[in-house]
């Protein structure tokens, strides 16, 4: 070997050194340690391949794919190398670590860190490099994703001057839950800093993380969002572009888990109305799915309604908002009369009566949309179909 030739994976700082039992699968040509049997995407090199220069692993891998043909998407190129960016996720908690294993999983070469670093010892063995500090893996990075406790924790690790440094030309993406407000706060700070942002809300639990159906919103940056597409979506297959306003993702979250609260707030107040009249709990949930496709069509077509701004009563109404309240007296009287906790009920009545009071009893359940903006219709009396 000639003095100067290095094996290339000590010439190459992007190269790891993968443990043998993570050879195989992998999406993007990142040679292993041992050089032989096959690399991540299948090519094969001679066991203890050495490369003189840059230029002659560059033939090397031309002939590689001529033979084997083009790298698969979402890698980056260096010459006619493809290899995939460098990652580094702040946070291995159980939804920090299944991200992480993921990428893994998916050929990324991965650094992670957390505070207590023993948690990052099982992502180790699967061939994580762990950062010593958050600033050795920022640098070590192109994309860097956060998923910690909450934003007080993020701008604890994030909003030093070290830190700030580091940040030039990284892509951050923010997986930590947060408000929209505290999104937007962070985009500026980190543009400032010179690093693209997009903020993410993951609408899954840790076991559904890489999973063709697994949903992911983002909002902020569209050329981060673009440039790394590849990557967000080895996360979650429903992974969505929402817009370009950083808090547009965490906006769409929670008002995705307010319907989702709705149903299950809801769920509780119903059984305890089935279980004061001696019904089991089987028998409620049983019926729950035969009344599911109606209450589906009601939930859709409010949400229509409610986008066009058609608040008043017509032919394709399902139910007026008289109708509604009427009905709804039942729940009421079964609160009062089997002594069941009614704030809820109580709360939900103060609401139909403002609505009623302006005198839609004949308009759409819809009409009641404008109450939840501001306080102005309530005393305006808003026209129905304004």
């Amino acid at each position: 070997m000639a003095a100067d030739a290095v094996p290339i994976a000590a010439r190459f700082s992007t190269f790891r050194r993968w443990p043998a039992a993570r050879q195989q699968n992998r999406n993007c040509l990142v040679p292993c340690a041992s050089f032989g049997s096959s690399c991540h995407d299948g090519d094969s090199l001679p066991q203890g391949a050495y490369f003189s220069t840059q230029q002659e692993f560059i033939s090397s891998d031309r002939a590689r794919q001529t033979q084997n043909g083009p790298r698969r998407e979402g890698h980056q190129s260096i010459g006619e190398v493809t290899m995939a960016s460098n990652v580094c996720v702040l946070g291995a908690g159980r939804m920090g670590s299944s991200i992480a294993r993921t990428l893994l999983d998916r050929g990324y070469p991965t650094w992670v860190w957390n505070r207590t670093a023993a948690k990052c010892d099982p992502l180790a063995a699967l061939g994580a490099n762990v950062a010593p500090s958050v600033e050795d893996g920022i640098r070590a990075a192109d994309v860097v994703i956060i998923n910690v406790l909450d934003y007080a924790a993020s701008d604890a690790l994030l909003k030093r001057d070290c830190i700030a440094s580091a940040l030039a030309g990284k892509a951050v993406v923010q997986l930590t839950s947060g408000s929209p407000r505290l999104a937007r706060e962070e985009a500026r700070w980190v543009e400032a800093h010179g690093a693209g942002y997009l903020d993410g809300a993951i609408m899954a639990t840790p076991d559904f993380i890489g999973k063709p159906e697994t949903a992911l919103l983002y909002s902020g940056s569209r050329d981060v969002y673009e440039k790394h597409k590849p990557l967000l979506f080895a996360l979650g297959g429903g992974t969505s572009y929402v817009g370009e306003l950083p808090g547009q993702a965490s906006a769409l979250d929670t008002a995705l888990l307010t319907q989702m609260w709705g149903g299950l707030f809801g769920a509780l107040q119903g059984m305890a109305v089935a279980e004061a009249e001696g019904l089991d709990l089987a028998t409620f949930r049983s019926h729950l799915s035969a009344f599911k496709p109606v209450v589906d069509a009601a939930l859709f077509d409010l949400v229509d309604r409610t986008n066009a701004r058609r608040f008043a009563g017509d032919d394709a109404t399902l139910a007026s908002l008289g109708a509604h309240y009427s009905a709804f007296q039942h729940l009421l009287e079964a609160c009062e009369d089997r002594g069941l906790d009614a704030a809820m009920p109580r709360a939900m009545d103060m609401i139909f009566r403002q609505a009623l009071s302006l005198g839609r009893m004949e308009d759409d359940f819809a009409s009641l949309a404008p109450l939840f903006r501001n306080g102005s219709s309530r005393q305006s009396g808003e026209p129905a179909n304004a």
